[in-house]
């Protein structure tokens, strides 16, 4: 490890949230990650950002051609969140009224996620780290044909100094501390771990036995 390496946290003060071609079309060509995974992270990355409160931007790439619409759950949670809707620009950052969204934040680290990797994700990201923004991947909540072009994606972003995590590792960062909001985090990750259910429903009885 560098001597001079600093361990830069994700600050929910300072986060902004895109997420990038989640398209009716574009699901369909995930294999990385099964159906039900690929969905419950893009979901809770959502949820996690509502949660937050942190501002999230949304984007589609030629969504009357073959791509398909924004899935309609997701635009659902964030009615009030800019929509961009790219008539063909392939990278979201060469689209101007993205940018302009992006920048509009005042945010200087950004969580991304998209389908598929190596384009809809790796372009921006490469793109907002040239202009100097701390850059997040959330490789749970995007996805692409198999793992050998999710890895090489993945080399690259990272080469680049974008940093990889999960929604949950996200969720984790961002909350900082459980004494920050136990049943509100312990929701979180209920809703979309099924075996966190379990923990936090037997936490929550053993708590109310005790107030008893």
């Amino acid at each position: 490890m560098k001597a001079d390496f600093k361990y830069n946290r994700l600050d929910k003060n300072d986060v902004a949230v895109l997420l990038v071609d989640h398209q009716s079309g574009l699901v369909n060509l995930v294999q990385d990650f099964s159906p039900d995974d690929s969905k419950t992270a893009y979901f809770a990355l959502a949820d996690a950002a509502k949660y937050f409160k942190l501002p999230t931007i949304l984007t589609t790439s030629f969504e009357d051609g073959p791509n398909g619409p924004l899935v309609p759950e997701l635009k659902a949670l964030f009615p009030d969140s800019p929509y961009i809707a790219r008539p063909g620009n392939i990278n979201a950052w060469d689209n101007e009224d993205f940018v302009k969204a992006v920048k509009a934040t005042g945010k200087k680290q950004l969580l991304i996620a998209g389908i598929v990797t190596e384009v809809c994700v790796a372009f921006p990201a490469l793109s907002a780290r040239e202009e100097g923004y701390e850059v997040f991947v959330v490789t749970d909540a995007s996805g692409t044909f198999n793992k050998t072009t999710r890895d090489a994606a993945w080399a690259r972003m990272t080469q680049a100094g974008c940093q990889l995590m999960s929604w949950f590792g996200v969720a984790c960062e961002l909350h900082r501390d459980w004494r920050n909001d136990v049943e509100g985090l312990g929701v979180l990750f209920s809703n979309h771990l099924p075996s966190y259910r379990c923990l936090i429903t037997s936490y929550m009885a053993g708590r109310n036995a005790d107030r008893k």
